[in-house]
């Protein structure tokens, strides 16, 4: 839902960075590696170690290249179809790993209970599905636009739920991981079911379509 509505008062923020960014000579695909190797140093070393606020403000900062180098290539005039595969593949790697550091940080250090790991197992499952069927739903020609839970809310709860636990905040993380997964799973049959009515209107004749 954020990433629909709230590019727009984000651009007064990004906009000047991605000028920078551009007078100093670095391209849009430079930031997005750099993004995506500083977030994955941060996640996989601070989150499993228990330096959880630490990790949520840093993840925070660097995690908003995603929105910096997308602008620096629309700035430049320089988008590439090359550009637009690394930028999603480097933000599924990234959501990747700070799932997978938020687990190892709840089982091994944290001890937490096996409901609460197994949210965020399904988190880090279903974060991957969400993105792949919007892609294979837009390769077969469907519109796919919006949804409960996508990636700003993925990263902003799942951020806000470490970096709470980590000021001491009483069960947020649990409740954050709940939240998502419930979201991730209603997403996932959102974002078929867009695909599955697209599909009846194009071919009303199919097996299982409704006629009038």
């Amino acid at each position: 839902m954020l990433s629909v509505h709230g590019r727009k008062p984000a651009a007064v923020v990004v906009e000047p960075v991605a000028r920078g960014f551009l007078k100093v000579g670095l391209t849009p695909n430079a930031v997005t590696l750099i993004g995506t190797f500083v977030t994955i140093a941060i996640t996989v070393t601070l989150i499993p170690s228990g330096h959880l606020f630490a990790a949520a403000v840093f993840s925070g900062v660097f995690a908003a290249f995603d929105m910096v180098d997308g602008t620096m290539a629309r700035l430049s005039g320089g988008a590439t179809k090359f550009g637009a595969t690394l930028d999603a593949s480097c933000d599924r790697i990234t959501d990747g790993a700070l799932f997978a550091a938020i687990i190892w940080y709840l089982i091994y250090f944290d001890n937490a209970h096996p409901a609460t790991i197994f949210a965020a197992l399904v988190v880090l499952v279903t974060s991957q599905v969400i993105s792949y069927v919007k892609a294979r739903g837009e390769a077969s020609g469907f519109s796919m636009i919006g949804g409960l839970i996508e990636r700003p809310e993925r990263l902003i709860l799942g951020l806000v739920g470490i970096g709470l636990e980590g000021l001491g905040v009483p069960y947020i993380l649990p409740v954050c991981l709940w939240l998502l997964a419930i979201g991730s799973v209603f997403t996932v049959y959102q974002r078929l079911m867009q695909a599955y009515k697209q599909d009846r209107q194009e071919n009303p004749k199919a097996p299982g379509a409704k006629t009038a």
